[in-house]
C-alpha cells in the first residue's frame, strides 16, 4: 500500500496504486510502519528529510467512511490511528514535505498539513475539507492544525465554513501551500530539491523536532482522544452515512 525509497538521506514515502487512498486502519498502519522505519534509520550525525507523495489521481480522499459507517467503534479506531499518524509525523527528527500530486480531502488534507511543507501540482487536484458538504462536524483537532497553517481567519473560513476546493495557487495565497508545479513529476522533483536545500543547513534533527513541537503545541494538546466529543462525532458519522 506504500513504498519507502531512500535517495541519499532523503526518504520518499509513496502511497501506491491508482485509487482514492482512503485512510482505513490498514493503510494508516502501513504508513506508520514506513515512518517508524524512517525514524529507526535516522542517523543523528547527518541531516535527513522525508517526502510523502502518492500515485494516481488522489493524494488521499480522506477517511474510509464506507468501511466505518456500520459501526461507531470502527470510526473511533480510524480516528485514533490517524491521530497517532499525525503524532508520528510531528515527532520525526527531520524536515517533512508533502508532495501533493492529486486531491487531498478531509483527513487526507490533514495528513498533508501535518508535514512542514506542502508542494502541490497546479494542473490538477485540490485541497478540500469536505465535512460541511456531507453533513459532518470538523473535528477540533483538525481545526487546530489548520490554524497553525492557514494565513488568516478568512482563509480558515474558506476551508471550513465554505468547504472550498483549494487549488495550488489558492493554497499559496492562503499560506497553506508553499509552491505549485506543472506536473506530478515536477512536484516530486521540487520536493527533493527542497529536501536537499534543507539538509544543507545541517540542523540537529532532535532540535528541529522539538522546535516543531513548540510551533504545533496547540495541535499536540488537541490530539489526545477518548472524550465525549469523539463519540458524538463517531455517532454522527454513522447516522449521516446511513442516509446516503
Amino acid at each position: 500500500m506504500c513504498t519507502l525509497e531512500k535517495r541519499g538521506n532523503i526518504f520518499i514515502l509513496t502511497i501506491t496504486g491508482d485509487h482514492e487512498h482512503r485512510l482505513n486502519p490498514t493503510l494508516i498502519d502501513n504508513i506508520r510502519a514506513a515512518l517508524h522505519r524512517v525514524k529507526s534509520e535516522y542517523n543523528g550525525s547527518s541531516s535527513s528529510a522525508l517526502i510523502t507523495t502518492a500515485q494516481g489521481k488522489f493524494f488521499s480522499n480522506g477517511y474510509d467512511l464506507e468501511w466505518a459507517k456500520s459501526d461507531r467503534s470502527r470510526m473511533l479506531l480510524m480516528d485514533s490511528k490517524l491521530r497517532n499518524l499525525v503524532s508520528d509525523l510531528i515527532d520525526l527528527p527531520m524536515p517533512t514535505i508533502a508532495a501533493v500530486t492529486g486531491h487531498a480531502s478531509a483527513a487526507g488534507f490533514i495528513v498533508a498539513m501535518a508535514h512542514d511543507y506542502i508542494l502541490m501540482r497546479k494542473d490538477r487536484g485540490f485541497l478540500y475539507m469536505s465535512e460541511l458538504d456531507i453533513g459532518l462536524i470538523v473535528p477540533a483537532w483538525f481545526f487546530a492544525l489548520l490554524k497553525c497553517k492557514a494565513r488568516s481567519p478568512a482563509a480558515r473560513r474558506e476551508v471550513v465554513m465554505k468547504a472550498a476546493k483549494i487549488t495550488a495557487e489558492k493554497g499559496i495565497e492562503a499560506g497553506i501551500v508553499d509552491s505549485a508545479h506543472v506536473s506530478a513529476e515536477e512536484t516530486v522533483k521540487a520536493a527533493v530539491k527542497l529536501g536537499e536545500e534543507l539538509m544543507m543547513r545541517k540542523w540537529d534533527g532532535e532540535v528541529y523536532r522539538d522546535n516543531r513541537r513548540v510551533v504545533l503545541a496547540e495541535v499536540l494538546a488537541a490530539l489526545p482522544a477518548g472524550g465525549e466529543d469523539d463519540k458524538h462525532q463517531a455517532d454522527l458519522v454513522v447516522k449521516t452515512l446511513s442516509k446516503l
